[in-house]
């Protein structure tokens, strides 16, 4: 029985965008196009007319907003076995590293569901990392006048879409499609990496690679000393906010200083609390619970790479503590910090170090690399205390 391609997609318009080399390949076999968020399923049969196959496609593209999630595994292994109907097949669908997220799960999900199932990943929508990709295929000018024609034909409405998750621009039609085939451990650090904070984001052990990473072990050993410049053990306690799995907690209870780390994320809590047996449990607190409750009076506060996420700076001014230890990459400090700090009459800089310069990167276990954009520390001393 010959091998069926099944490309699953989000929606209807992401199997053109991504995979028009797979719809319309001179040799392919029989293609079968999932639109998971709506369950349709479009046979292309390998001697059909392509542009008969994308008009089909194009029917069923809808307004942003319409679809966007995945149905999760379970669902989509159902979708599957039925649209392969017993016939041997290979899925290509979305990577789990896709920026945009609605896509990244279905990736993610699709490869799970595939049950042992031949994957490949489009590459797709990635601003921030670079792929080392198995299979590139350029597209000839015939190839990309039937793109954009595609485009606009049924997406008119997409190319004017507010939202990121729907919105179609030329950053979102490559003229190069490309692909790879990741194991499990790949998926899942790929789809943990891009999903910032929250339970996504504890998916695997140590997302970010602080443990593996050379610029994040000399990211977290310049902090460390940093912090130990400006206070000392018996100074009191700090607290960490944000401490994640404890990284950089760990480095500076080994300098001796007593450190009440705070995580929100209860997986991240407890692999925290499970690196440092015998200690207190670290608190649950995320930034405005510290603020509003101020029951944890330190020598020093620690924000260290967490000041990311739209918190209201005005909560620092609650925190329990005259010194305030803050860490950020110096792009964000000066957008977000510095206009801050020169409104507020209740705290005064110190200092301002680079702690560890720009580095490119490799992540996920080489699948990819990117930029990482250095980090600066400031010091902040509140002026009452002057």
């Amino acid at each position: 029985m010959p091998v069926i391609d099944i490309v699953m997609v989000l929606r209807a318009e992401d199997a053109v965008l991504d995979f028009s080399t797979v719809l319309t390949a001179p040799d392919r076999p029989e293609v079968r196009v999932v639109v998971a968020g709506t369950g349709d399923v479009v046979v292309l049969s390998p001697d059909g007319d392509p542009l008969d196959a994308l008009a089909a496609l194009g029917q069923r593209v809808r307004p942003g907003g319409v679809v966007g999630a995945s149905p999760g595994p379970d669902a989509l292994t159902e979708l599957i076995d039925r649209t392969a109907g017993g016939a041997p097949a290979r899925v290509w669908t979305h990577s789990p590293g896709d920026n945009r997220r609605s896509r990244g799960r279905l990736g993610r999900d699709a490869a799970i569901a595939a049950a042992g199932r031949p994957v490949r990943h489009a590459v797709g929508y990635s601003p921030f990392l670079q792929y080392v990709s198995d299979e590139d295929r350029p597209l000839t000018a015939a190839d990309t006048a039937r793109k954009t024609a595609f485009v606009n034909r049924w997406c008119g409405g997409l190319l004017a879409e507010v939202d990121p998750e729907y919105l179609v621009d030329t950053s979102r039609i490559p003229a190069v499609e490309r692909f790879f085939a990741g194991d499990a451990e790949e998926r899942e650090r790929l789809f943990a990496l891009l999903a910032s904070l929250g339970d996504e984001a504890a998916a695997v052990a140590d997302p970010w690679e602080f443990a593996t990473s050379p610029y994040e072990q000399e990211r977290l050993d310049a902090t460390t000393a940093w912090a130990a410049r400006w206070v000392r053990p018996d100074d009191g306690p700090l607290v960490e906010v944000g401490a994640c799995e404890g990284a950089l907690t760990g480095r500076l209870e080994q300098k001796g200083f007593r450190v009440l780390p705070t995580e929100p994320n209860g997986t991240f809590r407890a692999r925290l609390d499970a690196a440092r047996p015998g200690a207190a449990a670290a608190g649950t607190e995320d930034l405005a619970a510290l603020a509003a409750g101020r029951h944890r009076p330190a020598a020093a506060y620690l924000l260290v790479e967490m000041l990311y996420y739209g918190q209201d700076l005005g909560l620092l001014d609650a925190l329990p503590t005259d010194t305030l230890l803050v860490a950020l990459e110096p792009g964000s400090l000066t957008a977000r910090v510095d206009p801050w700090l020169a409104g507020n009459a209740g705290w005064r800089e110190v200092e301002r170090v680079d702690l560890v310069a720009p580095a490119v990167e490799a992540v996920c276990l080489g699948r990819a690399y990117l930029s990482k954009r250095g980090s600066t520390g400031l010091v902040l001393r509140r002026r009452t205390a002057d």
